[in-house]
């Protein structure tokens, strides 16, 4: 049994975290900035400094941790109003993940787990899945700040003896899912005609449970200190693939018009969209063999499974 501090522990990851933690047997402490969201079981810490900027003056005496799993984040929007966006995502996700990891350190934790994201590697695949030790090319603040943070706390794990563990994976889907992926569920729903019928290109999606799975065996696992490893879903679709698949679970079958990828491709540059488009019409695939050979890690839910109890909320909530 282990001690594990999530930060993050109320947000769309760090919940499905904790239930597969407690599962488990392990003790769990959710630090969140406000009271009152964490679910029975979880040991609650707030903590409302911005970036983390008080935690080692106010870690608690009587919280004694073995991991730290950091989820929480300022985390990607298509359209970002800050005035300089890498300063703000820097201040956040590079700063204040540093703050945590020598608090964590200083008040004995072993492990820190590092929620990163593909984006801190690549917007696509260059025709064959990514590896772990491809090089990076950020493309976006979000990611820059991702990238920024793995070095930075690689780093310091070095220095220090923490065993630091990178866990990069794409988008994330589930029940209570938000952004793109509840939008196109919601466009399947209303029967709203899709030009995406003719996309051959493949996109690694992660299963919630999936991910938090995988995050469990990163905190726990001796093997997995110092590692950096990519978690995805074993099927690898296509979004036409995808949205068949929603149609179907959703009992709403996809309205999908055959429109070449080269025309959408246009229309994103006439529209100014081009990043949007080629993140729905791009190749994004990453290759996982590092946590499978590793912790012999295997994903407990086939994509299918997460696109069918992600159908089966939807539904429930309309």
């Amino acid at each position: 049994m282990s001690r594990v501090l999530v930060t993050g522990a109320n947000g769309f990851v760090g919940e499905a975290l904790c239930r597969v933690l407690m599962r488990s047997d392990h003790m769990v402490c959710g630090l969140v900035r406000q009271a009152g969201q964490l679910q029975q079981g979880v040991t609650e810490w707030v903590e409302t400094e911005a970036d983390f900027a008080g935690i080692d003056a106010n870690w608690p005496a009587e919280l004694p941790v073995d991991c730290v799993v950091h989820l929480a984040a300022r985390v990607h929007v298509m359209r970002d109003t800050a005035a300089d966006p890498d300063a703000a995502f820097y201040a956040t996700n590079v700063e204040g993940a540093l703050r945590v990891a020598k608090a964590a350190r200083r008040h004995g934790a072993r492990r820190f787990v590092f929620a990163s994201s593909v984006k801190a590697l690549a917007e696509g695949d260059a025709g064959r899945p990514l590896r772990e030790d491809d090089p990076p090319t950020p493309q976006d603040a979000y990611g820059r700040s991702k990238l920024a943070a793995e070095l930075a706390l690689t780093r310091f794990g070095e220095e220090s003896g923490l065993e630091v563990v990178i866990v990069r994976f794409p988008l994330v889907y589930g029940p209570r899912v938000r952004a793109n992926f509840l939008w196109l569920m919601d466009a399947i729903w209303k029967g709203v005609p899709l030009p995406l019928g003719a996309i051959d290109a493949r996109r690694s999606l992660v299963y919630l449970d999936n991910l938090a799975d995988a995050l469990m065996h990163c905190a726990t696992d001796p093997r997995a200190a110092g590692q950096v490893f990519h978690v995805a879903d074993s099927d690898t679709l296509t979004v036409t693939e995808l949205a068949r698949s929603l149609g179907r679970h959703l009992q709403k079958p996809a309205r999908l018009l055959p429109v070449p990828a080269s025309w959408l491709h246009f229309a994103g540059r006439v529209s100014g969209r081009t990043a949007q488009v080629d993140r729905l019409v791009g190749s994004l695939r990453l290759d996982t063999a590092r946590i499978h050979a590793v912790l012999d890690w295997q994903a407990p839910h086939s994509t299918d499974e997460g696109l069918a109890a992600t159908a089966r909320w939807y539904r429930s909530t309309h």
